[in-house]
């Protein structure tokens, strides 16, 4: 034996010694003679290996079993190579299978490369299944069907699944249902469905898992037309089991097909399946994506015995709701009947993250620590809660406690910062993912991208889009598509919508999101007419808007002073879309109406068509009457401001600049003595801007800039120039 495996250079160098070492017999040989007398009453039977809980306590059975008289390594070592292997012991395993001397035994073969398999080595594997073939050793139906794994561990595993299909075959195997079922499941598990198809096609017997295993590669195709009809077809050969319908429910519930989903709960009752485990959570899934809210809550209160999933399912479906009461109320009552686990507080943190419930977090951080539930995914669930707060010491406090940091954690902590307004902390973090040994994927890219959109860096932003073409992106369409979109949108943002239109242009699977931000773009640019193009465009591709594209649409009609089609635009939304206007809406027509002059007409739309108006929808009313030097109405619609927020100081400002215009002192000193009595500060503008890669912060009535003097000789030389040309200042 040991010539057979020394003779192939190829074979990896740790399995080398594993089968190099003496038998394991040899190790307890010096027992046998000494103990014989003693241990014979005692010595254990093999059929009690499986009750061995720990290497140690199998080696010593092994070792009692080896000394006995009774010991015969053909009848036991089946049992002993899989149980050495489960307890990652694969020499031990590899020194059992040298000891055999029946070379010819396929079940003593099938379990060292089984073992071998399921270690993960899939090298050895192979090199042990071609010794198996050299020394003419007799397949079964197993032999096969444990190369699987291996198969699916290596690159290209479809070309080597077919040559082992093809020797398969001369092996005269190709009627064996359960090998035909394990090639169709390795062909389905690497994309080539085609394959599995013709395997399923000359199959003369066929049964529940072969006709479940081509359904699901219809499914991982995102096929669901086929995968119905080859259910369907199936129900004329053989019934369904819960299987088959867990796998057809998933598809319900991936692509909302309510009606089919029905009609399977109800096949469910009819058949008399159990509804437990992963079928009544199947359901559930099912309704609680397609369905009402009466059935998933009945559905709910109807099964037996809830399982954590089934809690976690419902508790997902509210946080999809946004009803955090209902979540609370639901995490209490599941804590009354089973013990959450770790994905449950993650959902019930989330929960409370989006909402700013820091108390509520803060408990159940407590109740995390407590329960022994604090794991990695936990810690960081918890770090991106307390960020949402705004609660950043603490959340850099359990960012540095994490051990074991990947892109998720990364990406929770620098959106965090980003969130905050920590550009500059936000930058140094990316610096240390980068300097260490975390790949940054495309999320954190997105977060840097907002930041610099934010910032108007967009000279930083070139350089992440650079480095995102060259490394990133091109891998999947509709998952570059978010990312692209981003990049979109910081070009246009940031000034340089020439660039935007390239982005867009060069863009191979463009959403609504694309569509509607690149509206956005031109309309914030004046490009009003190239914003219409495009949303014709777009419905001529088949993309239905959204409410979030009328907006844009509107507000870039506004901008280009587009009056007629801006209105055409909201009758289109109302008549031939069938959206209800908001008041987002309503304020953009206010202000496309202001800026055109329609000072009456816009009025009328904020006192007639909108039930509960606010600050912006007024603020846009009042731009419009100072533009057009409509004091009188200005003052009304600056009054109304400070009714419905009384104490903002902006709003106090403008209704006192108003008074000044008039000269009506009397009511300007009223106004400012009503502000300072209240404490009311008028928070200071700020901008920023990029020059040769750095960024330029500045605040209003702030002069700490290094450059100051420069700056403000820049401004009074562009003052003169646009005086020479006949402009005038707005001062």
């Amino acid at each position: 034996m040991r010539s057979l495996f020394s003779s192939l250079s190829s074979y990896p160098s740790f399995l080398h010694s594993s089968l190099r070492k003496p038998p394991f017999a040899l190790h307890a040989h010096h027992l046998k003679s000494y103990h014989h007398h003693l241990l014979t009453p005692l010595f254990p039977s093999s059929s009690v290996l499986h009750l061995c809980e720990d290497l140690q306590t199998l080696k010593k059975f092994h070792a009692s079993l080896i000394i006995s008289n009774c010991y015969k390594p053909i009848s036991i070592a089946s049992k002993l190579i899989p149980l050495y292997a489960q307890f990652d012991d694969l020499n031990s395993a590899s020194s059992v299978f040298e000891a055999v001397q029946e070379f010819s035994n396929t079940l003593i073969w099938n379990s060292i490369i089984k073992a071998h398999v399921d270690s993960g080595s899939s090298d050895s594997a192979f090199f042990l299944y071609r010794q198996m073939r050299k020394m003419g050793v007799e397949h079964d139906s197993f032999t096969f069907p444990i190369l699987k794994k291996a198969i699916l561990l290596i690159p290209n595993g479809v070309l080597v699944g077919r040559m082992i299909h093809c020797l398969a075959t001369k092996m005269g195997f190709q009627s064996d249902v359960y090998f035909c079922n394990t090639m169709m499941d390795v062909y389905v598990k690497c994309g080539c469905i085609g394959y599995a198809c013709r395997v399923f096609d000359e199959m003369s017997e066929r049964d529940l898992v072969s006709w479940t295993t081509v359904i699901s590669g219809y499914v991982y195709e995102r096929n669901v037309t086929d995968a119905f009809e080859l259910f369907r077809e199936m129900r004329l050969e053989l019934e369904p089991g819960p299987v088959t319908v867990v796998v057809m429910l998933q598809v319900c519930c991936s692509y909302r097909r309510l009606v089919e989903g029905r009609q399977l709960h109800s096949y469910v009752m009819k058949r008399g399946f159990p509804i437990t485990g992963s079928l009544q959570n199947s359901i559930l899934k099912m309704y609680s994506n397609a369905g009402s809210i009466n059935e998933v809550e009945i559905f709910f209160s109807e099964i037996e015995r809830r399982d954590v999933v089934s809690w976690n399912i419902l508790i997902s479906w509210y946080i999809s709701r946004k009803d955090i009461m209902e979540v609370d109320k639901c995490f209490n009552k599941m804590q009354g009947e089973i013990r959450p686990s770790s994905e449950t507080l993650t959902l019930v943190i989330s929960a409370s993250g989006k909402n700013g419930d820091l108390f509520q977090g803060k408990r159940l951080h407590g109740v995390a620590i407590k329960s022994g539930l604090y794991d990695n995914v936990l810690q960081t669930s918890l770090l991106d809660f307390y960020a949402k707060c705004g609660d950043m010491e603490v959340a850099a406090q359990i960012f540095g406690e994490i051990p074991f940091k990947n892109n998720i954690t990364w990406s929770a902590m620098i959106s965090g910062l980003i969130d905050g307004g920590h550009f500059e902390d936000a930058i140094e973090l990316f610096r240390q993912m980068r300097n260490g040994s975390t790949e940054p994927m495309a999320e954190i890219f997105k977060s840097l991208v907002v930041m610099y959109t934010h910032m108007g860096a967009l000279k930083l932003g070139k350089g992440i889009h650079a480095y995102l073409i060259k490394n990133l992106l091109s891998n999947s369409p509709e998952e570059d598509t978010p990312l692209e979109t981003s990049i979109l949108n910081m070009y246009a943002r940031s000034g340089s919508i020439s660039y935007a239109r390239i982005c867009f242009d060069r863009m191979v699977n463009r959403d609504l999101v694309t569509w509607t931000s690149m509206i956005e773009g031109c309309g914030a640019h004046g490009l009003g007419f190239e914003a219409l193009q495009l949303f014709h465009q777009m419905v001529e591709e088949g993309i239905e808007p959204n409410s979030v594209t009328f907006l844009s649409l509107l507000s870039a009609c506004s901008h280009s002073g587009l009056l007629s089609e801006g209105c055409g635009v909201f009758y289109a939304m109302k008549w031939r879309f069938g959206m209800e206007p908001d008041l987002n809406h309503y304020t953009c027509v206010v202000d496309l109406l202001g800026r055109s002059g329609k000072l009456k007409e816009a009025l009328a739309i904020i006192l007639k068509l909108v039930a509960f108006s606010d600050g912006r929808i007024w603020g846009a009313l009042f731009a419009a009457c100072k533009v057009h030097g409509n004091q009188k109405l200005g003052e009304y619609a600056a009054k109304r401001l400070l009714d419905l927020e009384p104490s903002n100081a902006g709003y106090c400002t403008l209704l006192s600049n108003i008074q000044a215009v008039d000269e009506r002192w009397d009511e300007v000193e009223e106004a400012r003595r009503r502000m300072k009595d209240n404490d009311l500060m008028k928070k200071p503008g700020w901008s920023c801007v990029e020059a040769n890669g750095l960024i330029h912060g500045f605040v209003s009535c702030d002069r700490l800039h290094p450059q100051i003097v420069e700056i403000y000789e820049t401004v009074d030389v562009l003052s003169r120039k646009m005086h020479e040309v006949g402009c005038k200042l707005n001062s």
